[in-house]
């Protein structure tokens, strides 16, 4: 039995649907089970963590994602190798990295997170994506509306990464030997510009879609719907540096899984539909 938290976060209901089309017993965790829309091979359970213990009977594994227990998650870690959970797969960032800005309110959050899976006696395995593909859905409203897109930074370039690659990853590291103690950093297979990104979707949709950039001072929440607004000047402080940068591209994907990671043209043909009126 695997547990997965965030179950209908996009990493992990892909993983969740992966573990079912195995035949693999999955247990994922909502808060909102009726509304979740899961697999019906999946055992979907309410995530109550004031009783962790009860969410991990007969569990081997774990997918934990960084904000699945808060401030509890030392707690939440103890109660799943008490109950028997021997492996704990996290999805954390590649912001944290040698040299990096350990100040930054997202480096805090993970590098936290790590701490206390290392320090929980479970084996462990860290993820650490780049930029999501899924990130582009800021853009969402913008483009179901219209076709121009207003954003930050346009030529900021990264190598955003399918969600269903770093499942397809996840699920390696938790069904087969070998991954404990690994940190797997995780990108797409190539860099792509932000204004590129929108071009991208435009051509996905049949239709043609202009960049057109914003002065960072003058970005917030309508731009960044779903970025807390005290992680937002950390934000855009990251995408500041990748206009000019060479973004770090990995073939770790196709390394683990054995099939080479998605393209951004790809991401945004699995998801035409969300940027459709």
């Amino acid at each position: 039995m695997i547990v997965v938290t965030g179950a209908t976060g996009n990493v992990g209901r892909a993983l969740v649907e992966r573990l079912a089309a195995a035949g693999r017993p999955v247990r994922a965790l909502t808060r909102d089970p009726q509304r979740a829309g899961l697999p019906g091979h999946a055992e979907v359970v309410r995530f109550q963590p004031d009783d962790p213990a009860a969410l991990f009977t007969g569990a081997s594994g774990l997918f934990l994602y960084v904000q699945a227990a808060g401030d509890r998650t030392a707690e939440f870690l103890a109660a799943a190798r008490e109950a028997g959970v021997r492996h704990v797969v996290f999805l954390s960032s590649a912001i944290i990295h040698e040299g990096a800005d350990e100040t930054h309110p997202i480096h805090v959050m993970h590098a936290g997170v790590e701490r206390a899976v290392r320090d929980s006696g479970l084996q462990w395995t860290f993820l650490r994506p780049g930029a999501f593909a899924t990130n582009a859905f800021q853009w969402a409203a913008q483009i179901r509306s219209g076709d121009t897109v207003r954003g930050v930074f346009g030529n900021g370039r990264s190598a955003p990464i399918h969600e269903d690659d770093i499942a397809a990853v996840a699920e390696r590291a938790l069904l087969d030997g070998g991954h404990e103690g690994a940190v797997h950093r995780l990108t797409g297979p190539e860099a792509i510009s932000n204004a590129d990104q929108v071009a991208a979707i435009g051509h996905a949709l049949g239709r043609e879609l202009t960049f057109t950039e914003v002065p960072p001072e003058e970005a917030g929440p309508e731009l960044f719907p779903h970025v807390p607004p005290h992680v937002l000047q950390g934000l855009l402080n990251t995408l500041r540096q990748s206009v000019g940068a060479t973004p770090e591209i990995t073939d770790t994907v196709e390394k683990i899984t054995g099939t080479p990671a998605r393209t951004f043209a790809q991401w945004a043909k699995d998801h035409t539909a969300d940027f459709r009126a």
